[in-house]
């Protein structure tokens, strides 16, 4: 169990990163949804030790994160958003590299892991291949490899499955889900299909303010009966907008569709659809928003 307590962070240029955050995370995967932006990348970096908060608590198990950095970083995998790879080095050698930077010295303990993990991921055909030649889900499975060095109980991966095709995002979420089968898991991304496809629990944060954590068919169940949708020309869409709670729209066929928050049929033509995550995460960031706006 990791838990966060009170976690308050403001950098030198006055962005207040995180406000107050509390978070109560099991094992399993665990889902941090917010826009760019929010604060997210923020509370990871905090949790793996690379920065210090104003104030609050972090514990995991019986690590008191805060006090003893060193006892947590030894139980902890991190695939940051942006890491960078030597392109001129294969992935078994550089795999082989990290391993003993994590403390397995014994050759053929780490040999036995190295090997281990690249069948995990399905790099065990291109592990003589240098990481330059690599696609960019390669890329990010072999970040997944080296953060799973040590048989780590924290995992946290930010923005795993941005920029990946749909076969490599696909690929990389059934990795994920294996791997959060056994410790803790953080997918941190602003991508809601990640958390809807994959994670039992999830918190939203917004602008570093939690504004929703719990189970996410918790969350939809909150909205149901409450979605409507309809096709309107782009000359009304303003109009709509100004009228009504506009949670997204699209085109379809060239015309806007809109997603409308509204007890009640909001006015003719409008069609009551099911509720899905995303329409929660519109709806939060909304409200969100203007709540700033009033504040300002």
């Amino acid at each position: 169990m990791l838990s966060i307590k009170g976690l308050n962070k403001t950098y030198a240029n006055g962005v207040q990163a995180l406000k107050d955050v509390n978070l109560e995370i099991p094992r399993g995967m665990y889902g941090l949804l917010g826009p760019n932006g929010a604060g997210k990348s923020s509370l990871m970096r905090t949790i793996a030790t690379l920065q210090e908060p104003d104030s609050g608590s972090i514990q995991f198990d019986q690590i008191d994160v805060l006090r003893d950095n060193e006892g947590l970083r030894r139980q902890l995998g991190y695939l940051p958003q942006d890491f960078g790879v030597y392109p001129k080095v294969s992935a078994e050698d550089l795999l082989s590299h990290f391993a003993v930077l994590k403390g397995l010295t014994a050759k053929a303990q780490r040999q036995e892991e190295v090997e281990a993990l690249l069948h995990q991921t399905n790099l065990w055909d291109a592990r003589k291949r240098k990481l330059g030649s690599y696609s960019g889900g390669m890329r990010q499975r072999f970040g997944i490899a080296q953060a799973l060095l040590g048989a780590p109980k924290l995992v946290i991966v930010d923005e795993p499955t941005a920029g990946l095709d749909p076969d490599e995002r696909n690929r990389f979420l059934n990795l994920l889900a294996e791997i959060g089968e056994q410790v803790v898991v953080i997918l941190s991304t602003h991508i809601v299909e990640d958390v809807t496809d994959l994670c039992p629990r999830m918190a939203m944060i917004v602008k570093g303010e939690v504004l929703l954590q719990g189970e996410p068919q918790a969350a939809i169940d909150m909205l149901k009966s409450k979605v409507w949708r309809k096709r309107v020309s782009k000359a009304a869409l303003a109009e709509y907008q100004q009228r009504f709670n506009v949670l997204s729209s699209r085109l379809v066929g060239g015309e806007p569709q809109i997603s409308v928050h509204a007890d009640s049929q909001p006015e003719e033509g409008f069609v009551q659809v099911e509720a899905d995550l995303e329409d929660v995460y519109f709806l939060k960031i909304r409200a969100s928003q203007t709540a700033m706006s009033a504040q300002a």
